[in-house]
């Protein structure tokens, strides 16, 4: 499974590649990915941290994008033979990155080049340790349930963090976003698939949507051959279909125009593209005429109980939506909910559960992470704030 890895900007800065506990296949998938030519056309600079395996080749067709990973658990018959590779690694003067045990003393200062630690092992440490491994060692934060264990990394010299938290919602009992809220009556139009001067009439009333609408389908994902100007120019230009769904991400972009990214945009934008790449495997539904959108809708708007601080419930009594989009979103219930309820454990890092719901799709764990690749590369090219 591939995991977006957030910088100290909340945007995309790294990914990290994490599977079975099987080496063998664990290995496999790795050697595969590697060498996989979608990897091209991701953001050069950007790291792609593996599990190291004797498979793997020393010089790596990532080059050094590719950082190998080394874990402390690995089995003893392996452990001779990733020792040597390790040091052939290091002998062609290329970066290494291990994981932290909490059962174990932290490898010394410098040791390594990236040093992954988990938060609740983090926490544990003496004052001032985290900033004297970073002062030679990229650290990156793993297991971050909580928007504080996120603060706290990145006060504590965290370079790097997963992004579990994302999916918490921040402050219990804080107020709904009234801008956000305000979004939901245009996207209640475009559900109901409203006329073209009911939707603008929504954009002249809220310049701030307009404004930031502009910026979104302008954004390298979309790449336009020359710059959208005008409500009425994107629907021209990109038809109300895509309008649509550039409208569902919408409401994730800054509604104040700010130069801060939002991590929940790219989240939403990944899991409803790698929903609507999945659900071409899937069957015929009763009910949906249009099986792909279906999927990316329900992709994007599970994440709005988060971003509104509401309900699921409360949103989806705002808008008019498949029943069968209604029930993936209310009780994962129906071939949507069930992949929702999956890209959702995926995402937790419960490969355990993620592998039994596997069992139950019509595609296998090789076709998920091609998905995931696709979807990625999409998401990671979004970005309003340009």
């Amino acid at each position: 499974m591939l995991h977006p890895l957030l910088g100290a900007n909340d945007a995309w800065s790294g990914y990290l590649v994490e599977g079975a506990q099987d080496a063998a296949v664990t290995c496999e998938a790795a050697l595969r990915l590697c060498n996989s030519p979608a990897l091209n056309s991701f953001d050069q600079r950007q790291p792609w941290f593996i599990p190291a395996c004797t498979a793997l080749p020393t010089v790596n067709p990532l080059g050094e994008r590719a950082i190998l990973v080394f874990s402390p658990n690995k089995q003893v018959t392996d452990a001779e033979a990733l020792k040597q590779f390790e040091a052939g690694l290091r002998q062609a003067r290329l970066k290494v990155a291990a994981i932290a045990s909490p059962t174990q003393k932290l490898p010394a200062t410098g040791t390594w080049d990236y040093l992954f630690i988990s938060a609740g092992h983090a926490r544990t440490l003496p004052p001032y340790t985290l900033l004297g491994v970073a002062s030679r060692s990229v650290v990156i934060a793993t297991d971050i349930q909580s928007h504080a264990d996120h603060e706290w990394a990145q006060a504590n010299a965290c370079t790097l963090s997963t992004t579990e938290f994302l999916t918490t919602r921040a402050v219990l009992g804080k107020k709904a976003d009234v801008t956000r809220i305000k979004l939901l009556e245009m996207l209640s139009l475009i559900a109901e698939d409203a006329n073209t001067n009911a939707l603008e009439a929504v954009f002249r009333q809220e310049p701030k949507l307009s404004y930031s609408l502009l910026r979104l389908v302008n954004s390298a994902a979309n790449a336009p051959r020359s710059p959208i100007t005008s409500f009425t120019q994107a629907i021209n230009l990109l038809g109300r279909r895509q309008l649509q769904r550039w409208l569902q991400l919408l409401v994730y972009a800054d509604p104040n125009n700010g130069q801060h990214p939002n991590p929940l945009l790219q989240k939403a934008a990944a899991r409803g593209r790698l929903m609507e790449i999945l659900s071409s495997h899937l069957a015929p539904q009763v009910g949906i005429e249009q099986l792909s959108d279906a999927a990316f809708m329900v992709g994007t708007f599970s994440l709005l109980d988060v971003l509104l601080n509401m309900s699921i419930g409360e949103i989806l009594q705002q808008l008019t939506l498949p029943d069968a989009v209604n029930q993936a979103l209310s009780a994962h219930s129906g071939a949507l909910g069930e992949l929702l309820r999956m890209v959702s454990t995926a995402e937790s890092r419960d490969y355990a559960a993620t592998a039994k719901q596997l069992e139950s799709q019509p595609f296998d764990g090789r076709t998920y992470v091609d998905a995931q690749l696709q979807a990625l590369d999409w998401a990671s090219k979004i970005n309003p704030v340009a």
